[in-house]
């Protein structure tokens, strides 16, 4: 479980593991986010129906956490313990084998308005940590990242995030991983 306080300026946000009762908070989420935001980040369907069932079933394979300010949900990150087989079997053609329980996948996303402010940044160096206290071992951007989405790309390079070739969908998807 996760539940830290993230201090910016005089402002505090939470970082916390979805619970029972956010299904509402994060739908209200899902409906606010930027269709540029929604076409880079799509781990599920991004609909009122798809948050009451993280909700109602918080546990499970993944991890997923809100980053709220107040009472409203402003990001939403996943940390997928179960390796899927697309992810895993396009990291073993670079000969790096991804394995369930050890390998997270990981798909974050915040709302437009607040971005480029740190708070990214801040959530990563608590999600970081959490997973090497847990002793995971690396950490892989679940689908990758857009190559047209530049400021993603420095983002996860600035954590230590590196790129490990990628695929085609409508446009050029860089795989990245972080060893932890």
């Amino acid at each position: 479980m996760i539940n830290e306080i993230i201090y910016r300026g005089d402002h505090h946000y939470t970082l916390r593991t979805v619970s029972v009762n956010d299904a509402l908070p994060l739908a209200e989420y899902f409906a606010s986010l930027s269709e540029e935001t929604k076409r880079r980040f799509q781990p599920h369907p991004l609909t009122a129906e798809s948050a009451a069932e993280i909700a109602r079933f918080p546990l499970g394979t993944a991890i997923r956490t809100i980053l709220l300010d107040g009472a409203k949900v402003i990001g939403y990150f996943i940390l997928e313990t179960a390796m899927s087989p697309h992810e895993a079997g396009r990291f073993a053609a670079y000969g790096i084998e991804l394995v369930s329980g050890k390998d997270v996948l990981f798909a974050p996303s915040i709302l437009d308005n607040y971005q480029n402010k740190g708070l990214a940044s801040e959530v990563m160096l608590v999600l970081i940590d959490f997973l090497k206290r847990e002793k995971f071992q690396s950490l892989v951007l679940m689908g990758g990242t857009q190559e047209t989405n530049s400021r993603a790309i420095a983002f996860y390079e600035k954590f230590g995030f590196v790129k490990f070739g990628g695929y085609h969908t409508e446009m050029f998807n860089h795989d990245m991983r972080l060893i932890l």
